[in-house]
């Protein structure tokens, strides 16, 4: 099933929430946890957090030049400029994820509902990479599933979830129908985008089916 309507204000502050959140997080990280790699290959703790925070060091402008320096590929950009802005203090990079500028930033075509996927996920990658015991808010996490099963995001991730039923085991909501995957809501959000999730975490005759795109 499916949440209600969700109004913008709402939407901005989950948004909002959701950023707070991990901002209160990194900022309790020790050297060797900024230091340590999440589930995004050849992104450390710092990598991932300079990618968040980056709408906040770039403008419109800037955008454009930083990518067109890259061809247009948005992901070698990416990862160029997060690469190249891990190397900010700490501090710095956790004051950017309480600016209000990130709070109102939203991603190219994604909107609100873009910008809370875009930092759930990646909070995700950072806590299960760190085995933190921290999921987000069920709220957020309906919403965020609910965007990652649109054929635009399964595209976009090469999987295919034709067929599927998914059930999240520990929030009301599930989606599609036909064979089952079964696991935690923050698990699904994790492989719905392509994300390795350890073995036995996800259960259902169509976990093979879900995860096959994943290395």
């Amino acid at each position: 099933m499916t949440d209600g309507p969700t109004s913008a204000r709402q939407l901005q502050d989950m948004v909002a929430g959701e950023l707070a959140d991990l901002a209160e997080l990194f900022a309790g990280l020790t050297g060797d946890q900024w230091a340590a790699p999440t589930l995004c290959a050849g992104w450390r703790v710092r990598e991932m957090v300079a990618h968040l925070t980056m709408p906040t060091r770039m403008s419109s402008l800037r955008f454009f030049v930083e990518i067109a320096k890259d061809r247009g590929n948005f992901n070698r950009m990416a990862d160029r400029t997060a690469k190249r802005d891990a190397a900010l203090p700490e501090s710095e990079l956790v004051s950017a994820m309480r600016s209000d500028r990130l709070r109102r930033w939203t991603p190219p075509g994604g909107g609100t509902c873009g910008a809370l996927v875009h930092a759930t996920v990646h909070g995700l990658d950072v806590t299960e990479a760190l085995h933190i015991d921290r999921t987000p808010p069920p709220p957020r996490l309906r919403i965020v599933l609910s965007e990652l099963v649109r054929p635009k995001s399964a595209a976009f991730f090469g999987l295919d979830v034709d067929g599927l039923r998914m059930e999240a085991t520990d929030l009301d909501w599930a989606f599609g129908e036909g064979t089952v995957v079964t696991g935690a809501a923050h698990l699904l959000a994790l492989a719905l985008c392509g994300r390795h999730v350890e073995p036995g975490l996800l259960c259902g005759d169509g976990v093979a089916q879900l995860t096959s795109g994943v290395e």
